[in-house]
């Protein structure tokens, strides 16, 4: 099953997540040498952003790992990257400006993070036994157990493409409070090359889920004709 005809589905998402994890390191590399007229570490600047838009009570943390970032609307707190924190390019500041983006949509109840958060638990539970009970189902040739590691699997396509008019619309009002914030125009081009490579990845990871999903109904066939 492992080595199976329908392992080359995959390929055209393979290929697209590896260019865009490429893209993003390019990018991320290239404008990290560029220092933003703002004079501002990423911490910094996510503390102004907070403060400006009320969000006082917004903590902010350090996390190991590069492009590690991410705002955890449960604690309500932003966690910047050893690669951004301390960081004075405008590639930090655009990777940061993109976390205070999410909890802007947070504090605006933005509908489409609401239903992400929602869930995201369902999620976590399909990708963690779709394929589990897929493959038992496959193995012991049980119909009911195939179709319900599909039914899974399709909880975890939905979830990503939910994901992605967030991480958009996060990277929209990232670059709208730089502009505001007084950034030049040709800094905010850079910010926007790198979110743009940021959001390829999870373009790549929508379509990974979605031709994996075709793979296991290509798959459900051969017990699905027998039952």
């Amino acid at each position: 099953m492992f080595l199976d005809p329908t392992f080359v589905l995959l390929i055209p998402a393979i290929i697209l997540a590896i260019w865009a994890q490429n893209k993003v390191n390019s990018s991320f590399s290239r404008y990290s040498k560029v220092k933003s007229s703002f004079g501002m570490t990423g911490s910094e600047l996510a503390r102004h952003l907070l403060d400006s838009a009320g969000l006082y009570n917004i903590k902010i943390e350090n996390i190991k790992g590069k492009l590690t970032d991410h705002y955890d609307p449960k604690k309500k707190v932003v966690r910047l990257s050893e690669s951004t924190r301390n960081n004075l390019s405008v590639a930090a500041l655009g990777v940061v400006a993109h976390e205070i983006g999410h909890v802007i949509q947070d504090k605006k109840n933005y509908t489409p993070l609401v239903i992400r958060n929602a869930f995201a638990p369902v999620a976590n539970i399909g990708s963690g036994l779709s394929w589990i009970i897929f493959i038992i189902g496959f193995l012991f040739w049980s119909p009911i157990l195939v179709r319900l590691g599909i039914i899974l699997f399709s909880l975890v396509v939905l979830f990503t493409l939910i994901t992605l008019p967030v991480e958009y619309n996060a990277s929209n009002l990232a670059k709208r409070m730089l502009t505001r914030l007084g950034m030049p125009k040709k800094e905010v081009v850079a910010v926007n090359n790198v979110l743009s490579a940021a959001a390829l990845t999870y373009v790549a990871s929508t379509l990974m889920a979605a031709l994996q999903l075709m793979r296991m109904i290509f798959l459900s066939g051969f017990i699905g004709g027998d039952s």
